[in-house]
This record gives structure tokens, sequence and C-alpha cells, in this order.
């Protein structure tokens, strides 16, 4: 969704789709003010045992903008991008980066695999992927 649909989040789902009670608790309790942080989206993922996407679909259901992407794609004040792109790139990250890449794309999902394999930092990931010229999608919360 674009900038222009900020507060028309639950538009990306069927009419009439409501959500979880559970996770709209725990959301609620989390979220400050209308916004909640990736990082604790994936903290109530993991602690109801629920996969991140279906926390994203909850939020957007009850209009909860998501903040702070952990790879720094979106979501801070006010730059709302803080990556870079890496001024170098081991060949073996390159390799593999692009080993994980589908229609140009690098999923959410296999950034944070890739980090936490070759023990560097999400962000530095991220970095990695701008110096590569590739796009990071899909998120794992639906956010894009």
């Amino acid at each position: 969704m674009t900038h222009a649909d900020a507060g028309h989040y639950a538009a990306k789902h069927p009419q009439g789709t409501k959500p979880d009670s559970a996770l709209a608790a725990e959301i609620e309790q989390s979220a400050r003010g209308r916004a909640l942080s990736c990082a604790a989206a994936h903290t109530i993922s993991k602690r109801l045992m629920v996969a991140p996407a279906e926390v994203g679909r909850n939020m957007d259901l009850m209009e909860v903008r998501l903040t702070k992407c952990q790879l720094g794609l979106f979501g801070y004040q006010p730059e709302k991008k803080i990556v870079t792109p890496a001024g170098e790139v081991s060949a073996q990250l390159e390799a593999a980066i692009t080993a994980a890449v589908t229609d140009g794309r690098l999923s959410c999902a296999d950034a944070w695999q890739i980090a936490d394999r070759h023990g560097i930092k999400r962000l530095d990931l991220s970095a990695a992927v701008e110096a590569l010229g590739l796009k990071i999608k899909p998120c794992q919360l639906g956010a894009f």
C-alpha cells in the first residue's frame, strides 16, 4: 500500500474480515498509539505461535501501522527508509544473496536467514542487497 493508503490497511483484505481476538489484544497491548514495530510484531508472532503474516493481517484489520522495519526499509522518522547501499559486498555474501533471489527479489524471510547464517546484522544484509541493486519482497508481515 502507498503512503496515501495510510489508515486504510483493512482495505487489503476481504470486506467483513475481522481480527482474531487474541492477536488483537496482543497488538493493542504492544502498540504505541496506532503503530507497532516490526520487532514487536515478530515477538507477538513467536509468543502466540502464529505466522508473522497473521500478525500483519490483524494489524491491517485494526488499522495499526507497521514501523521500524528490521531491514531498515520503512517506518523511520523523518527519513522513512534508513538503509543505504553497502560500500562493498563480499563474494561469499553476494553468492548467498543471489542464490536466494527469485524474479530479482529476495524475500524478507530469506534475508533474515542469510543474515543469521553469515553472523551479520539484518540492516547490514539489507545494505548489501541495496548495493547489489536488488529489492527485498515480500515482507513477512505483509507490509510489501
